[in-house]
């Protein structure tokens, strides 16, 4: 007898391309059939067999005050309740401005958007209106969205222009991107010597969470600042990830280095569509109606989005919050490795700030090619026997996971449990 998630994944691949609405979602990386949510509280997701799990993606990161926190849902109830869009301003989206100002001081002006791919295609689009040039450096396993001129991936040579890594993207947009290997301050120091009157802007995510979670390494980012700054070049900061998650100023902050632009999103709005790119006062002056960068939404501020932001934004804020959910991610990544020994598993995991990896591998990757290491048949078994526990991972190798204020001892206690026996299969 199938299950109800198999029966709806069968009808949504009749109407669905591959039965999704987002890749990672099909569990082509793992195999098998996707879970279809129906709802979800605290720490846990309950599937369409109402088989209960406790949830470490947190809808890919921004339910990090736990699912549908009460003091959230108010607020989205409340501005439901007044109206779903306007279309105009509202004095909800400057409140939610002048604190996403106040909590990341780098960003002097903020435009808000809809998601976090709409925050870097804007802020890729403002980069090259500001400095008048078109090229731009990504790194190797960042990703960005899908907006065309960031679907790019590494050529054959370190320093060669990329190649498009998604069918439909113009071979004349790839051109314009260069792609380096994160971590590599070396790449860096010679691009920039041999081009860097060239490059409009370095996009980068400060700490990956797109080819699972990687580190910056000492002095990489500082290397990034310097070199943008030495040739007149953007960096932008992609937080859309990290955003309040790193630290409450986002890994900016942790690092204590200052950006010329940051994208937001995620966490930004607690679980709703919303996005943000914010930076300097005379780059953001760019963006129309004051500058001739073209940028425009329907949806851009929603009020019942912004409510959710806004709501969340304000729990992130107490005085523990950060320091207890960090010591909570801490718990879940040493307890996995400290079980994962016991079993005599090639296996090791580290986390920052309520971000956390999981590596079958002997050490932490520092990059592209070290996480493709990384033992993939392992893990989709170890994610699928975790499933039948009841623990829900990312279901990709490839993918951060994230703990949420909802952690408590009783879900770390219980996840450790279920893997103590999934890393025995």
């Amino acid at each position: 007898m199938s299950s109800r998630n198999e029966t709806l994944f069968a009808r949504a691949q009749q109407s669905i391309p591959g039965g999704v609405n987002s890749p990672v979602r099909a569990f082509r990386a793992v195999g098998g059939t996707p879970c279809f949510f129906e709802r979800a509280e605290g720490a846990y997701l309950w599937d369409a067999d109402r088989r209960r799990y406790i949830d470490y993606v947190g809808s890919w990161g921004p339910m990090i005050v736990g699912h549908t926190h009460p003091a959230v849902v108010k607020a989205v109830q409340d501005a439901a309740g007044r109206a779903l869009s306007f279309g105009a301003p509202t004095e909800a989206e400057v409140e939610l401005a002048e604190l996403v100002r106040r909590l990341v001081p780098s960003l002097e002006l903020v435009r808000l958007v809809s998601s976090g791919t709409e925050a870097t295609m804007t802020a890729i689009r403002l980069a090259r209106g500001f400095t008048g040039r078109s090229a731009i450096v990504k790194f190797e396993g960042c990703y960005h969205g899908h907006a065309d001129s960031l679907l790019v991936k590494a050529g054959s040579g370190a320093l060669t222009f990329g190649n498009p890594s998604s069918a439909g993207v113009p071979a004349q947009t790839a051109a314009q991107t260069i792609v380096l290997d994160y971590n590599n301050i070396d790449q860096v120091r010679k691009l920039f010597a041999t081009r860097g009157a060239q490059i409009a802007a370095v996009i980068v995510e400060p700490v990956v969470g797109n080819m699972n979670l990687v580190l910056p390494a000492p002095g990489f980012l500082e290397s990034l600042r310097e070199e943008c700054t030495r040739h007149g070049t953007v960096l932008i900061l992609d937080e859309v990830m990290t955003g309040f998650r790193v630290a409450l100023g986002g890994a900016q902050a942790h690092y204590r280095i200052r950006p010329d632009l940051t994208t937001l999103g995620k966490v930004i709005g607690g679980g709703m569509p919303v996005g943000a790119v914010g930076g300097r006062r005379e780059i953001m002056e760019e963006l129309a109606p004051l500058g001739p960068v073209y940028q425009a939404g329907t949806l851009s501020g929603n009020p019942v989005a912004v409510a959710a932001g806004l709501a969340t934004l304000k729990l992130v804020q107490a005085p523990d919050f950060q320091a207890r959910i960090e010591a909570t991610t801490k718990q879940l990544v040493e307890g996995l490795a400290a079980e994962a020994r016991q079993a005599g598993v090639a296996f090791c995991a580290q986390s920052i700030g309520s971000m956390f990896g999981l590596y079958f591998r002997a050490a932490p990757p520092a990059s592209f090619a070290e996480v493709m290491e990384c033992d993939r048949e392992r893990f989709n078994r170890f994610f699928h026997a975790m499933l039948k526990k009841g623990v829900y991972l990312a279901p990709s190798a490839y993918e951060a996971g994230f703990v949420s204020a909802a952690h408590g001892k009783t879900e770390i206690d219980a996840t450790l449990a279920a893997a103590r026996e999934a890393f025995k299969e």
